[in-house]
This record gives structure tokens, sequence and C-alpha cells, in this order.
């Protein structure tokens, strides 16, 4: 549905001015009419003063960044949008379906008594049927997900997003905040299952055939603005931009959470080792080199094992080595 805007002059002052008058001018005929017997002009007069404030109900007061979406016997009169002092017909109604849902965001237009029901919060009270234009923050649950090896992670995300499209805001869906939440659910756990927690061999996560290194801990921007892309593309039929979406909880589910902590700690174990390991035969390779260079000693090739056992046995022990002074020969 296209937003259709129906001003762009502040005209409320004027309007009050105006009937405000109109009230006073009636005030004197009533008074005149009943100091000459004029009753015909009383009755009009007293008929007027009845239903004469009936035109101040159009009045309307607008903060910076609302909006308000009007009605008409049922059809849609137009959105007033800017901050201001307006004058509508009074018959017109404001439309909000989603003025009494919060989410667990920041607070929207006309904050109240509220109450909480399985994570979104309802006013109890009188809601406001403006429309907030603000940048607002959406900080859903946090979900159980397998990953595209089949590990439960949890993993949570902080959307924010404005409403664009009034019309279509309150009119293409039923309640646009539900719907918001909804689709931020579903783009969530259709991208996390692309993924593995942690760089695994063989797997493809962009989707052209080919294995990369992409995951959720090491490519978290990447995803976030995957899952980005997903919820706009959903939300898009509603009037809503996402401004942006970040991921503000990763971590393995409790039941593997230990295993696979076991497991990291293993293969860090394992790169120091390989880094030692490494480190280790360069040394024996140089401390061999320089002794032949030298020609301080001259080693067979029993005595080079020897002492390259040795050597490594120092370089790569976890504990400060023991030395053994041999008074006597090898052999």
């Amino acid at each position: 549905m296209k937003e259709k805007i129906l001003f762009t002059k502040q005209n409320g002052m004027p309007m009050m001015l105006l009937w405000g008058l109109l009230y006073i001018a009636t005030i004197i005929i009533v008074i005149i009419g009943g100091v000459y017997d004029k009753d015909a002009l009383a009755g009009a007069g007293t008929i007027w003063l009845a239903i004469g404030w009936f035109p101040f109900k159009g009045l309307i007061v607008l903060k910076p960044q609302e909006a308000l979406v009007l009605t008409l016997f049922g059809k849609y009169h137009g959105t007033i949008k800017g901050d201001g002092f307006y004058w509508v017909n009074p018959f017109c109604s404001a439309v909000n379906p989603a003025a009494s849902t919060h989410l667990r965001q920041s607070d929207d237009v006309g904050s109240s008594a509220i109450t909480s029901v399985q994570g979104v919060k309802t006013n109890t009270a009188v809601p406001s049927k403006k429309i907030s234009l603000k940048i607002m923050t959406l900080n859903n649950n946090r979900q159980k997900i397998n990953d595209c090896l089949g590990n439960p992670v949890e993993i949570g995300i902080a959307v924010t997003w404005k409403v664009n499209n009034t019309a279509k805001a309150v009119f293409d869906v039923d309640n646009y905040k539900e719907y918001l939440s909804l689709q931020c659910d579903t783009a969530l756990r259709n991208i996390v299952r692309l993924y593995p927690y942690d760089i695994a061999p063989n797997v493809d996560t962009t989707g052209d055939g080919i294995a990369d290194e992409g995951s959720l801990r090491g490519s978290s921007e990447f995803v976030a603005q995957r899952i980005r892309d997903e919820i706009q593309q959903k939300v898009e039929n509603a009037g809503l931009e996402i401004v942006e979406a970040r991921i503000t909880y990763l971590a393995y589910a409790p039941e593997i959470a230990a295993v696979m902590l076991q497991r990291q700690q293993a293969s860090a174990i394992i790169d120091a080792r390989k880094m030692i390991v490494d480190g280790a035969v360069g040394m024996v390779e140089m401390a061999l080199e320089r002794l032949n260079a030298s020609g301080m000693v001259d080693l067979d090739e029993e005595r080079k094992a020897a002492m390259v056992s040795n050597l490594l046995v120092v370089l790569c022990g976890n504990h400060d080595a023991q030395p053994i002074v041999n008074s006597g020969s090898l052999y």
C-alpha cells in the first residue's frame, strides 16, 4: 500500500483559534437571545454549545519522529508525519495494531504500565496510537540451533530497525512488531545452519561449491550481514527497514560445551607441541652445523644420534632437564 502524507504545513493553531472564536461567539448569541427573548436564536446557540466541542477532537500534537495513520469510515485517509500541531477531520480514527505490543527493545511511543507474557510485553493501560519513526533495537531471546555439522549452539542477535512506510506497516501485516520478531528468528535459524561453529574442513558456507574457512566464530561480521539481508528481504512488505544486525551471544549448548572445550584445549596443545618440535629440530640442526663447521668435535653417526636424542629431550620436555655427567666413554 502506498503511503499518503496528509499535511505539509501545521494547521492546528489556526483551526483551534477559529473553533474557539466560534464557540465564544455562540455564547454571546445565546446571551443575546435570552436577553431579547429570541428563542430561535437562543435555541440554535444552545445546540451549537452542546456539539461545538466535537471539532476540538481533531486537534493532534506530534513529537519529533512520530507519525499517525488515520482512517475515515474504514478507508485509509492518510498519514501525518513531522512534529507540530495539526487539525484533522474529527471523524478520523488513528490505527496502530502494534500499539500495545512491546518487544524486548528500546521503548516505543507512549510508555505506561507493562506486563510480560512469554517474552512479549503488553500495555495494560490505554496504548498510544502513534507510530514511532525512531531507530529501535530488537534483542530477541537466545536460540538453540544446530550448525552445519549438527552441533547445537546458542546464539542471540540484536537488530536495529525503523518504520519506513507507515501504511504498509499498519495495513499489510497484522502486527508489524510481532512479524519482525518472527522473521528475525527464522532468518537467524536459516543462516546459522549454513556455518560450523569453528573452522571445519570440506565445508562450503557460501554455496559456490568450494570449501572455505567460514565459521560462526571467525566470520561473525559476514554472518551478521547475511542475517541482516535475510531479515530485510522478509520484512520489505511490512514497510520496515533493517539498519543493522549484530551477534550478541555465541556459545556451544551446555550439553556439549564441556566436551568442545576439551577438544579446543587438545587442539591448542597439539598446535603448541608442533611449534615446539619445529623449533627444537631447527636448534639441533643449527648446533650440529656449528660443531661441524668449527671442527671442535668429530662425531660419528652414533654420537650424533645420541646428541640429537638428548637435545630433543631437553628442548621438548615439560620439565627442566636433569643432566647426567658421563665421566667415561660411550663404549
